[in-house]
């Protein structure tokens, strides 16, 4: 697609809600459910994954004219891995407390479907820059969603942000629900938020 075809606004737009690869199109779950649990944990793997997202995406997208289609899979895998084993090692060598809190989640970013389906589906067969943005918006999607996730399990939880106490949460009239963070938590509140942005877009098209 010609660079001055594309329309920007309508790349981030798809990537924060109409094409959000959480409640759209069902992706990135396993995520969603392992890391959610903490607010800060959350926050360091939706960066990761959004910065793996946009600069795989767009480094696919340089190399996509000579990459020969038979083997483009394997090069998109060997592109992905790369920057997240950058990620890694930096989180390791800078802050091996968070490394060892997500444990191999940080790792598992290279099988992402949500990297590797932008990848193929968008930088794959358009310009670098919008590759770079669609994969940027779209990881931002998926930040959104799992950030807000997490904010609901933390203070349910334990009642605080960010591990700093929120009034009522974390007092003793507020019996903390402590499934919440734990998985089944993480499936009652991604269902609930699943249902809730679906539900948005009927009324939105009637608004029009």
């Amino acid at each position: 697609m010609p660079a001055e075809n594309i329309k920007y606004r309508d790349i981030v737009s798809d990537g924060l809600w109409g094409n959000n690869p959480i409640f759209r199109q069902i992706l990135g779950i396993c995520s969603a459910l392992a890391v959610t649990n903490l607010v800060l944990n959350t926050l360091v793997m939706c960066i990761a994954l959004a910065l793996t997202t946009a600069l795989s995406s767009m480094t696919i997208s340089m190399l996509r004219k000579w990459t020969p289609r038979n083997i483009r899979m394997m090069v998109q895998t060997l592109l992905i891995a790369f920057y997240v084993i950058i990620f890694d090692l930096a989180l390791k060598a800078y802050w091996p407390e968070m490394s060892k809190n997500l444990g191999p989640y940080v790792g598992l970013i290279i099988t992402n479907c949500i990297v590797m389906g932008r990848c193929e589906a968008y930088g794959n067969t358009n310009p670098a820059i919008p590759s770079f943005i669609d994969g940027l918006f779209n990881g931002l999607g998926y930040s959104f969603m799992l950030l807000i996730i997490s904010v609901i399990r933390e203070i349910l939880g334990m009642g605080s942000i960010l591990g700093i106490p929120v009034p009522y949460f974390s007092s003793t009239m507020w019996d903390k629900w402590i499934i919440m963070v734990m998985p089944p938590g993480a499936f009652f509140v991604l269902a609930i938020m699943i249902w809730i942005c679906r539900s948005i877009k009927p009324a939105a098209k009637e608004a029009k």
